[in-house]
């Protein structure tokens, strides 16, 4: 399967709405949310293409004057797992980040996703207890990129 990693604007607002929906059912993000994500300066908003249809998406929030990066979303529409979408948008929001950490927060209890960022080399830091609405605890999971972020060399 070849498929895109394109940014994502805010005329995609409705189809990323529908996938949130779709992968992370109660704890989708609501719409006014996923909008603010997509015209908040700073931050890296991918999506994964496939035939015209969204299959995929991640979203990386960068703070001026923080080394750290956050993945705030990132999700594959369940026919497409498996097949490298996620890695490539991890791959390509690692890329494009400035900064020198980049971390993200999974439920204990997804071992798919947990295994693909071991895979990319993220590592779990702590637990965070009661981190989701059903109060399934978090993995905070970290992947340093580079000694030094690209606009100070």
């Amino acid at each position: 399967m070849i498929f895109e990693i394109l940014p994502a604007r805010l005329h995609d607002l409705n189809a990323l709405k529908t996938l949130e929906n779709e992968v992370f059912r109660q704890d989708a993000w609501p719409v006014l949310d996923i909008l603010a994500a997509l015209i908040f300066p700073g931050g890296i908003h991918l999506k994964a293409q496939f035939d015209g249809t969204i299959i995929g998406f991640i979203s990386v929030e960068e703070n001026l004057f923080d080394s750290i990066a956050w993945v705030s979303l990132v999700g594959v529409a369940a026919p497409y797992r498996g097949q490298g979408v996620g890695r490539s948008l991890m791959t390509a929001a690692e890329k494009r980040t400035r900064r020198t950490i980049l971390q993200l927060c999974v439920r204990r209890s997804n071992l798919g996703a947990i295994h693909l960022y071991e895979k990319l080399g993220y590592q779990k830091k702590e637990i965070r207890q009661h981190y989701y609405a059903d109060g399934e605890d978090a993995y905070l999971m970290r992947k340093e990129l580079r000694s030094k972020p690209d606009f100070l060399l």
